[in-house]
């Protein structure tokens, strides 16, 4: 097979002038064809060989993120209207979910028909992506701390119950109007 590389190189030049002259050239094609098509179909087999084997990159847009577009049964970016005073607390050994208040900015999937939410949150003085244990399992994001103001891309579930029975922080008890949202994924979204 070297060989065959060889000969096409050594009689044919990549730039279109050829070693030697035309004649010369074809005389030889005509009495060995094969290496110089076998050299040409190798050669042709590799490029597509490399060719095929990069992978073009993929550009999601930001802030996309499959768990989002899978986990809850709706999907909204939220600005987080305030963190009510010991609403988080840091407790190591008493897991709870808090309730914090959101106005509702865009509705990615599903259906609201409030513009503000009420949204629980397990273990909310961790990071999402740490605060899952053996107890609740299926949550996660990338936000790192709850701040007021700051706009939060969600994937939730309701009604709360159904999700979470333990203790739950409720500054807005008797306030709130409509269900009490699960957050299944918080990630942090730039305004």
């Amino acid at each position: 097979m070297t060989c065959l590389v060889k000969s096409v190189f050594e009689n044919f030049d990549w730039l279109g002038s050829r070693r030697g002259n035309k004649a010369d050239f074809l005389s030889k094609m005509r009495r060995r064809p094969l290496p110089y098509l076998g050299g040409y179909l190798w050669l042709a087999s590799v490029c597509v060989l490399l060719v095929s084997c990069g992978k073009s990159p993929t550009v999601e847009p930001q802030n996309s993120d499959s768990h989002l577009a899978s986990l809850g049964s709706i999907e909204v970016t939220a600005k987080l209207m305030e963190i009510p005073e010991g609403a988080i607390f840091k407790r190591d050994l008493y897991d709870y979910a808090t309730v914090l208040r959101y106005e509702v900015q865009q509705v990615h999937r599903g259906n609201l028909t409030n513009r503000a939410i009420y949204v629980a949150h397990y273990n909310p003085w961790k990071p999402r992506k740490e605060a899952p244990d053996q107890r609740v399992k299926m949550i996660g994001g990338n936000l790192r701390q709850f701040r007021g103001g700051d706009a939060h891309h969600m994937a939730l579930e309701v009604p709360l119950d159904d999700y979470f029975m333990g203790g739950i922080i409720n500054k807005y008890f008797g306030q709130e109007t409509g269900p009490l949202y699960w957050a299944v994924w918080t990630d942090s979204s730039l305004p």
